[in-house]
């Protein structure tokens, strides 16, 4: 699919920090009711949001800031000990009403613009899949986007992000909070090692499994939960070929 985004520039944007490198593409969802609100709102200089991208349901591409400045999408998020997530990303908005009004599937045709939009970032700056990444997954207490109904699993095949399948090296057992803590944490989410089931642990649980077990949401550290985990670890962490 070839892409001829349509240029409309945002005020809301800077330059990067020098030597910080690009190796994130966060995606969101927009969250209002129409895509033309949310290109407004992403141009608005009192907004004071943006993002690099705008990909609307009918499959067009608006540009809003050039990838090598910084746009201001991420808001307060961690991610491997990283709490500037702006510099380091490339920000995608996919319009969708979201959660709030009237949550639905992500049109075929959006979904393909954004897979021939995210191939080209993933090329230009070498962003390796375990680091292609949900807006909740770095920022779980405040964030759902783009959430559950997100086609991950179909662009993961397309080589657009990880999607871990797990195997007889994953088996284990169901219910292990330290060890879930301990690799929630390796992943990139923001836990501590407290041996306890506390609020940041589920808060990132289900963030997890929005993202790669979107059919079981909230269902806790139930065996599925803790196979999928230790095998997204295990690919995450896995020596990259080059």
């Amino acid at each position: 699919m070839t892409l001829s985004p349509i240029p409309r520039s945002s005020p809301n944007q800077e330059p990067r920090p020098d030597g910080v490198p690009v190796d994130i593409l966060l995606v969101h969802y927009t969250g209002m009711p129409t895509g033309a609100e949310a290109l407004e709102r992403l141009c608005d200089p009192a907004s004071r949001v943006s993002a690099h991208y705008l990909v609307d349901e009918d499959g067009t591409v608006f540009a809003l800031v050039p990838e090598e400045r910084r746009a201001w999408h991420a808001g307060v998020g961690f991610w491997l000990g990283e709490r500037d997530v702006n510099s380091r990303s490339v920000g995608v908005e996919l319009v969708n009403p979201g959660h709030e009004w009237g949550y639905r599937p992500f049109p075929p045709a959006q979904m393909e613009a954004f897979a021939a939009l995210a191939r080209g970032i993933l090329d230009r700056h070498g962003i390796l899949p375990h680091r292609v990444l949900a807006h909740s997954d770095v920022a779980p207490a405040r964030k759902e986007d783009p959430g559950e109904l997100f086609d991950w699993r179909s662009l993961a095949a397309r080589g657009i992000g990880l999607w871990p399948e797990p195997d007889a090296l994953d088996d284990g057992p169901g219910y292990a909070v330290a060890e879930a803590q301990d690799l929630l944490g390796r992943f990139g989410y923001e836990v501590a090692a407290s041996g306890v089931l506390d609020a940041p642990t589920r808060i990132a649980a289900t963030a997890f499994q929005r993202h790669f077990i979107p059919d079981r949401v909230a269902f806790g550290l139930d065996r599925t939960f803790m196979r999928v985990l230790r095998a997204a670890v295990r690919q995450a962490e896995a020596p990259v070929s080059r």
